[in-house]
Order: C-alpha cells, then structure tokens, then sequence
C-alpha cells in the first residue's frame, strides 16, 4: 500500500469491453506471445550455444532478445488473462511491480540498441581496431552500464509512482500500468511530477533516437569508401538495425513526450511497442541475417 492512498487496487480494462472482440484478442495476443518467446528464446540459445556467433554484435544481440523476452512477459500475460477473466483487477503492489519492470526492461533495450549501432559504428568506421575496441571485457562492462542505467530509470520511475494518492477512481483506460494512465486517477495535480516523467522516460527515448539517428548517418557516410559488396553487407545490417530503431522509438516518442494527456489512440500505439517490438526483433535480425540463420540451421536440424 502506498503511504497516501486509500485505493488497494486498480481494474484495467484493457483494449476493449466487447466481450466478442475480447475473445479474439485472448487467441491473437496469446498466439503473438508465445512467438514472441519462440523468436527470443531461439535466439538467447542459439547465441549462447554457437561457435560461429562470437562478435560483440550477438553478444548484444544476445542481451536484446533477452530483455525483449522479459519486457514481453511483463505485459503481455496480463493482458491475454484479463481478455477472459471477468475480473480484471490488479492489486497496487503488483502495479507498481508492472511499472518498474517494464520500465526496467524497455530501457535495457534501449541501452543494448545503441550498443549495437556503436558496434557497427566501429565495425565500419575503425574495422582495423575492431576486436581491441570492442573485446569482451569491455562489451561485458557496456551491458553492465546499461543494467545499472536501466535501473535508476525505473528507479526513478517507482519512485514518482509511489508518491502518487490515490483517493477514489480506480479503473485504469489501458491494459497496463503505466504512469501516464496512473496519473489521470491520482487526486493531486500531477504537472510537475508529468514534467518530471517527460523528462525522465520522453528524455531517454528522444535523446537515445537522436544518438540512433546520428550514429546511422556516420555509418552511411564512411560508407563511401567501401566497395559495392562490402557496402551491401553494411547497409543490410544497418537497415534491420535501423527498422527495430524506427519501429520502438515512433510510438515512445509518441507516448511519453507530450503533456499530460491520454489520447484514444495510446492503447493501440501501445500495443506497437509492448506487442510488436519484442516479437518483430527476432524476426528482423534472423530473417535478414545469413550468420544467424546459418548457426540456427546447424544447431537446431543437428539436434532433430
């Protein structure tokens, strides 16, 4: 219980109230979900297991499934459970769970893309000095920046969370706890502490886009000097780098730097970054990733 709330627990009520349109969405979100931890978890072992894969891009790599995996079971299960329940209660220490947890792993997933695109970054830019740069220990102490940073994020988040009081309304207009929909219900004025999300979370996304933008277009610029095969091989990389990038940050961007207002619409561009994202990675570094599907085929078909 919150130290000034009188509420012990919210009702979410998810993406829709018709009970048809309900049942449909339990079959697609749980079918999506368990892709989605098909695609990562092939990917987390595949990684782990192959000799093939050793670069500081699947150690990474590695690290993204592994949070895009974590981020998608913060959300998704709640939200296929309540599609058929007809209680869709959440109790306040379990809200304030999903806040920071899927606060935590959004943001490592972040961190880990902009590692990747430092890693590519060295790659083309400093191919001489690739493997001093990037050797393991410090592709080790990146990822564990990026943990630590990820949890003063949600930290800070928690902590904005838990001084919100809640004194009466209790039905959340989403389908998970988030601070945006949260500060619609607390009774206080909540514009310096939505100041404070937007500087917090809306900073992260649109200066982690920026770097993402800058550092891409350095890419393609010492790009010139390579030749068209060796172009060709950078750009597929980069571009399935870069469409993971356009698809995550869009909707974040959208979400969380704006003043405190809910539009109809978040639920739906919620669903593209908590839904869509954690499922489209696996599919975009595999599909358009030869070394991938190569070390997938050898470690899988000799298992079967």
């Amino acid at each position: 219980m919150s130290m000034n709330s009188s509420v012990n627990e919210f009702i979410l009520l998810g993406l829709t109230q018709d009970p048809r349109k309900q049942k449909a969405i339990f079959g697609v979100f749980l079918m999506l979900y368990l892709a989605t931890l098909l695609g990562n978890f092939l990917i987390v072992v595949t990684i782990k297991r192959s000799r093939t894969l050793g670069s500081p891009m699947y150690f990474f790599l590695f690290y993204l499934s592994f949070a895009d995996a974590c981020f998608s079971t913060t959300i998704a299960p709640r939200l296929i459970v309540d599609a058929i329940s007809q209680q869709k209660t959440i109790s306040y220490k379990e809200c304030m769970t999903q806040v920071f947890s899927a606060h935590f792993f959004a943001c490592m997933g972040i961190f880990v893309l902009i590692l990747m695109a430092f890693d590519r970054y060295v790659a083309i830019c400093k191919p001489l000095r690739y493997t001093t740069i990037l050797n393991r220990h410090v592709c080790t102490v990146l990822v564990i920046l990026g943990w630590v940073g990820s949890c003063i994020h949600s930290s800070a988040q928690i902590f904005l969370a838990l001084r919100l009081p809640f004194c009466g309304p209790n039905v959340i207009d989403h389908y998970f706890c988030d601070l945006q929909p949260l500060l619609k219900l607390a009774c206080m004025d909540t514009f310096v502490i939505n100041l404070l999300v937007v500087s917090n979370s809306g900073a992260i996304c649109m200066v982690s886009f920026i770097i993402l933008l800058i550092s891409y277009v350095i890419i393609l610029y010492s790009l010139r000097n390579y030749s068209a095969e060796g172009r060709r091989k950078a750009l597929s990389t980069c571009t399935s780098h870069f469409i993971v990038v356009v698809l995550f940050f869009g909707p974040c961007i959208f979400m969380y730097t704006r003043p405190a207002t809910t539009f109809p619409v978040d639920k739906v561009v919620a669903v593209f970054y908590t839904i869509g994202t954690p499922l489209l990675n696996p599919l975009i570094y595999t599909l358009r990733n030869a070394e991938v599907k190569n070390a997938m085929k050898k470690l899988w078909c000799s298992k079967v």
